[in-house]
């Protein structure tokens, strides 16, 4: 997948489209560009993020991979999608509480063969949560949750990565160890990278920046 267009999309609860660079208008995400989306809280980010995940439909307008409409698809081909293409740490993190965070890890894992055990267990010692990996979700600072569900979400292949107030819970020293992670894996796999912000953002360089 090489691009993700937004062909006039807007959430069916928005009436106001003033202002926005997104909304209602015809923009390209590009394999390989790194965007900054800008946002007050309430105005969308999350939504944003869920319309391209396909896990909400109340948009008006079109969301295109590459030249094909993402409203058309199956629900087998939307599993393939978020499996094989798209990676996304949510600004909830979804991890399962009564999980440890290796299991949490694993689980993801297991979907898609795509990382080793020692890669999951290096890249947590790096981001300061090694030794939360045999610990429960539930007893897991939400910074240091932020931390494991990035590891989570790259578990995976992805053309996109996509990344919602990743570092709202994280210092200086954790923000600069996420960011050279992150760009470590853009670096490697060519992807692109979405990621929104309120203004808690993550210190990587961005291409673009526009505003919600």
């Amino acid at each position: 997948m090489n691009c993700i267009t937004l062909d006039h999309v807007l959430p069916r609860a928005f009436a106001v489209t003033d202002g926005s660079s997104v909304w209602g208008r015809r923009i390209s995400f590009r394999r390989g560009e790194r965007v900054r989306v800008e946002a007050s809280s309430g105005s969308g980010k999350t939504t944003l993020c869920a319309f391209v995940m396909g896990m909400r439909g109340d948009y008006s307008g079109n969301i295109l991979f590459d030249d094909y409409i993402a409203g058309s698809f199956s629900p087998e081909r939307w599993s393939a999608i978020r499996r094989e293409h798209l990676a996304w740490l949510p600004q909830e993190i979804g991890l399962f509480p009564q999980l440890t965070l290796r299991d949490n890890i694993l689980l993801k894992n297991s979907l898609t063969n795509f990382r080793t055990e020692a890669w999951i267990e290096e890249t947590c010692f790096s981001l300061g949560i090694g030794e939360c990996l045999d610990r429960h979700v539930s007893r897991m600072s939400i910074g240091q949750q932020q931390r494991g569900g990035l590891v989570r979400a790259l578990c995976q292949p992805a053309d996109f990565i996509f990344l919602d107030e990743p570092v709202s819970h994280l210092d200086a020293h954790w923000n600069a160890a996420v960011a050279e992670l992150v760009d470590r894996e853009l670096s490697e796999s060519g992807a692109g990278l979405v990621i929104t912000s309120v203004g808690h953002h993550l210190d990587i360089r961005i291409d673009t920046c526009i505003s919600l």
